[in-house]
């Protein structure tokens, strides 16, 4: 069976053809726990929001207010689809919207303090629960894990983390 790539991919295919197959498959059984991870510490707001809502509030809690037309560029979907997701979430009291400043037809989307609320909840139970794993490693080994997870994430094109806007995954 062959494998399609997307016009995304397709750029990447030689750098993919290149990455030694055990290395691959580690990364992805390793994937596998930091989404379960990730499952498990939005399970207490699941009734409330959802993962693209969540992600959405993320992005607002590490960039601050911004417009809809550039959340919707850092959310990579289109503009109607940000401003129905976000009628349901100033609706859920998690962001509101205000004018950006003297040109009244410009909006501006913030968190208010129940979405950060949400968001450092959810990060803090990740982190727990990080931790809880990362204790069971043998400790000669944390600092290399350390060492491959930032170039993991520097080849992935994410920030460091001392500039981290935070995707849930990291937060200062």
């Amino acid at each position: 069976m062959s494998r399609q790539r997307s016009a995304a991919d397709s750029g990447n295919a030689a750098d993919a053809d290149d990455a030694p197959a055990d290395v691959v498959e580690a990364v992805l059984l390793a994937s596998r726990v930091l989404v379960a991870v990730a499952a498990q510490s939005l399970a207490e707001v699941a009734e409330t929001v959802t993962l693209p809502q969540y992600r959405t509030l993320v992005i607002l809690f590490g960039h601050g207010p911004m417009s809809p037309g550039a959340l919707a560029e850092q959310l990579a979907i289109h503009p109607s689809t940000v401003t129905r997701q976000c009628d349901r979430l100033v609706a859920a009291g998690l962001i509101q919207r205000g004018e950006a400043g003297p040109d009244r037809r410009s909006l501006s989307l913030r968190l208010t303090p129940l979405g950060q609320q949400v968001v450092e909840q959810v990060t803090d139970r990740r982190r727990t629960a990080i931790a809880g794993i990362v204790a069971k490693m043998p400790s000669e080994q944390r600092d290399g894990l350390v060492t491959a997870l930032r170039t993991f994430s520097a080849a992935a094109g994410e920030i460091p983390p001392e500039q981290a806007w935070s995707l849930g995954w990291d937060t200062p």
